[in-house]
């Protein structure tokens, strides 16, 4: 059976109105589920400004895996401090836990897998119809805005 037309999937697999409906996310404004654009772009800002930092250290010669061992840490820590990290800040967004009353940020122990399947590239381009990538799903958050 399809869904039907302007509607999409949720976890359970039943029609939902709009992405995030069945874990009591907003459809729109703040708290509303992110759009893959604003999570693209969230990730270029992190990834430039992780190269831009490693490359401070190591020019005149390229950063190499440097600035992916700084986007690592800057992902890590930002997120599993405070849910946000800066290209999070740009785009308006920050990662929140799901079940939790007040969708707190991540903390801990989460933020290390969902980082290494984000530097995978793939896992947050396999969606959901909450618009959850792979990493979001097994890490049990969803990334929301914030304005």
């Amino acid at each position: 059976m399809g869904v039907a037309a302007g509607q999409r999937g949720t976890a359970g697999g039943a029609a939902a109105e709009w992405p995030g409906k069945a874990f009591g996310i907003p459809a729109a404004g703040p708290g509303a589920v992110a759009g893959l654009g604003q999570r693209i772009g969230a990730f270029v800002v992190d990834a430039v400004a992780a190269a831009l930092v490693a490359w401070a250290f190591t020019a005149p010669d390229p950063p190499q895996n440097w600035s992916l061992l700084v986007w690592g840490l800057v992902t890590v820590l930002g997120v599993g401090l405070l849910g946000t990290t800066p290209g999070h800040l740009v785009a308006g967004t920050r990662v929140a836990t799901l079940g939790a009353a007040d969708r707190g940020p991540l903390v801990g122990f989460w933020a290390l897998p969902r980082t290494a399947l984000i530097g995978l590239v793939v896992p947050p381009l396999i969606q959901d119809g909450d618009g959850r990538g792979l990493h979001d799903r097994l890490c049990h958050t969803v990334v929301v805005r914030t304005r």
